[in-house]
C-alpha cells in the first residue's frame, strides 16, 4: 500500500509540475474542475428526457442515474472522515494549486465519486450517454489532479466507489423503483407531464 502512495504522490507532483508550464490550460482546467459536474446533471437530465415515453424500467434507470449519484456521495462521506486524509497541499506547502484551499478530507474526491456514479449509472439509460459521461468522467479525475485538489489515488478511488454504488444500487433497487415509476405514471398529472406526445403538441 505504501509503495502506492509513493507513486500516487510522485505522480501528483509530475503533473503538478506540468501545470506550472501549461499556463494555457489553467483557465480551461479549473473551469472544468469546479463546475463540470454540470455536465453530468445535464446528460442525467437528457437520459430522464429521452426515457420518458419508454418502458418503466428504463425511465426507472434514468431516475435512478440522478438518485444513485446523490447516494454515492452520500456513502462517501463517513469513508472520507474514516480515512481522513488531508489534501495534497497540505503536505506540499509549495504545490501549486489554481483552486481555492478547503478543509475537507481528500479521499474519496468527492468530484470523482459524482462522476464515477452519474457514469455507470447512465450507461445503464444509454450506452450513448453513458460513453460521454465516462469521457467526462475521466477529464474530471484529471482536472482535479490538475488543479492541486487531489491525489491520483483520490479521484480513481472515487471513480471506482461511485461506480460501484450506482451499479450496484440498481441491482438492489430497480424493481421497487421500476414499480414505483408505474405508479406514478398511473397518476393523470405524472402521466402528462411524462408523455411523450403531449410534450410535442
Amino acid at each position: 500500500m505504501s509503495n502506492l502512495l509513493d507513486l500516487s504522490t510522485a505522480l501528483f507532483l509530475r503533473v503538478n509540475d506540468f501545470a506550472r508550464t501549461s499556463t494555457w490550460l489553467h483557465a480551461p482546467a479549473v473551469a472544468y474542475a469546479k463546475y463540470g459536474l454540470v455536465v453530468f446533471a445535464a446528460l442525467i437530465l437528457v437520459g430522464v428526457w429521452r426515457r420518458r415515453g419508454d418502458s418503466d424500467r428504463l425511465l426507472a434507470a434514468a431516475i435512478w442515474a440522478g438518485l444513485g449519484t446523490l447516494l454515492a456521495v452520500a456513502v462517501n462521506q463517513p469513508v472520507a472522515a474514516l480515512v481522513a486524509e488531508t489534501r495534497p497541499y497540505a503536505a506540499h506547502p509549495t504545490a501549486l494549486v489554481l483552486i481555492d484551499r478547503t478543509t475537507d478530507w481528500s479521499f474519496p474526491s468527492d468530484h470523482a465519486v459524482m462522476a464515477g456514479a452519474a457514469a455507470v449509472g447512465l450507461f445503464i439509460v444509454s450506452k450513448r450517454l453513458g460513453a460521454v459521461a465516462f469521457v467526462a468522467a475521466l477529464l474530471m479525475a484529471a482536472t482535479r489532479v490538475y488543479v492541486g485538489a487531489h491525489y491520483p489515488h483520490d479521484v480513481v478511488a472515487g471513480l471506482v466507489l461511485g461506480a460501484a454504488v450506482a451499479g450496484i444500487g440498481w441491482l438492489l433497487l430497480r424493481r421497487p423503483l421500476t414499480w414505483m415509476v408505474h405508479r406514478a405514471r398511473s397518476l393523470p398529472v405524472v402521466d402528462r407531464v411524462l408523455a411523450p406526445d403531449a410534450q410535442e403538441a
